[in-house]
């Protein structure tokens, strides 16, 4: 059974097949977020401090950290800025990170400072990526997040995005990187611009499983990017994936539908034994007023132990 360990300094995630669904909460990156690109360009950490706590407490198993506030010289003012954010957010939660961005250099900034070990967000198949990024994964004997595009873009072909991830599994190979250190996305389309974006994931996750043996994960809310009440969609794709065969996603652990329908997926799916979770997140469940979202008293944060990005794939502002 393939199982990809994240861990911080305390606590150790799984993602696998045999596991409860990987909540990555999304929340700390300022890509689409003005506001928060402006206080952390400031040294202001309030809301990143209010995002990790308030996500952990939601749920989340793993926090995704982004520090790409601008784009102007990236090289040089991301690495201090993502090293500052992933110092501030391990002290503060003991969930595992992952450390997201695209500058190779701010990778290797987080990897030297990131406590246990880090899923790294992300490598695609673009040569480049793949020189830059593979030996660090290997050298710091962390997992990556495998993208399923490369210098031709993004596919609409699912084919052909199965062939990158593929290409991207053989080279982590060449580096003496193993399959289980490979979480592949094999990338979300909006559901509203392409009607069979639903089918394709379905039946590319099942390959990436049956074929390659990979875990995989994806931008969640893509697919509803462009709709109207975006969370029901989100909320009805989420159990549909997970059947399918999906062990990750990237996603907001702050909707409370969202997260009902991973504790329910769960349970359906065998991985919350005796139904322990759904029971300590739900047992004392207020129903909400009409038209208002139902939430818990309290949900459980991300399990310990054994038990377990871009704006373009989060659809941004979701």
């Amino acid at each position: 059974m393939t199982h990809t360990i994240v861990a911080s300094e305390k606590k150790e995630v799984i993602i696998g097949f045999d596991q409860p669904f990987c909540v990555i909460g999304e929340r700390i990156n300022p890509t689409g977020r003005k506001k928060l690109a402006a206080e952390m360009q400031e040294g202001n950490f309030e809301t990143v401090k209010k995002d990790a706590l308030e996500q952990v407490a939601a749920g989340a198993t793993i926090l995704d950290v982004n520090a790409g506030v601008t784009a102007v010289n990236p090289n040089e003012t991301e690495p201090p800025l993502l090293v500052q954010t992933l110092e501030m957010v391990q002290e503060l939660v003991d969930v595992p990170l992952s450390i997201d961005s695209s500058v190779t250099s701010a990778i290797e900034a987080g990897l030297k400072v990131a406590k246990g070990r880090p899923l790294v967000n992300s490598v695609t198949g673009e040569e480049e990526k793949l020189e830059a990024i593979l030996p660090l994964i290997k050298k710091y004997d962390v997992p990556v997040v495998a993208i399923s595009n490369d210098e031709t873009g993004i596919s609409e072909d699912p084919d052909v995005r199965f062939a990158v991830a593929k290409k991207i599994v053989e080279r982590a190979a060449d580096y003496g990187i193993k399959p289980q250190d490979i979480v592949v996305d094999p990338l979300v389309m909006p559901i509203g611009a392409m009607g069979t974006a639903g089918l394709q994931v379905f039946k590319l996750v099942r390959r990436l499983r049956e074929e390659l043996g990979v875990n995989t994960t994806c931008g969640l809310s893509n697919i509803s990017f462009g709709l109207p009440h975006r969370h029901g969609i989100n909320a009805a794709f989420i159990p549909m994936v997970i059947a399918s065969g999906m062990t990750s996603a990237i996603m907001n652990p702050c909707r409370p539908a969202e997260m009902e329908a991973v504790h329910g997926a769960n349970v359906l799916n065998g991985t919350d034994q005796d139904c322990a979770n759904w029971i300590m997140t739900y047992r004392d469940h207020t129903p909400a007023a009409a038209g208002s979202p139902a939430t818990p008293v309290a949900a459980t944060g991300g399990r310990s132990g054994r038990r377990g990005g871009r704006a373009a794939r989060r659809g941004a502002g979701a």
